[in-house]
């Protein structure tokens, strides 16, 4: 894979607490080089860092988002078609789905929310 299927630049999309679930929209800057991921963004929860390492030959990724005063949330996913899409887990056992791409290239399905209500009870004391 080459470095253009992990632009650097504004990338959005959502996660998600149960598959087929309520989505929640993210908005992040993120710089992908020499295999680091490197950024920040917000969401309903807040404003976030984002730290971590890519394989451009593998498609992969892991980094971790670090709420600003708050929790850490580790995700783990793969690049394809536009976007990348995997898993997200909170180190308490909280996890779901997920799927960004860069701004502009939105996937047809893409539908997002920015609503508080529908969060799980242990999203919301976070």
């Amino acid at each position: 894979m080459s470095k253009l299927q992990f632009p650097s630049g504004p990338w959005t999309g959502y996660f998600n607490y149960d598959a087929g679930g309520q989505r929640f929209r993210t908005d992040m800057i993120i710089a992908f080089s020499h295999q680091r991921i490197t950024g920040e963004g917000g969401d309903l929860i807040g404003p976030f860092i984002i730290d971590g390492r890519y394989d451009d030959d593998a498609g992969e990724c892991a980094w971790t988002t670090s709420y600003v005063g708050a929790h850490d949330v580790n995700y783990s996913g793969f690049r394809e078609g536009k976007g990348i899409w995997g898993t997200w887990k909170i180190p308490d056992g909280v996890h779901g789905g997920f799927q960004i791409w860069p701004v502009g290239e939105e996937p047809a399905e893409a539908a997002t929310a920015t609503k508080r209500e529908g969060l799980p009870e242990t999203a919301r004391a976070q």
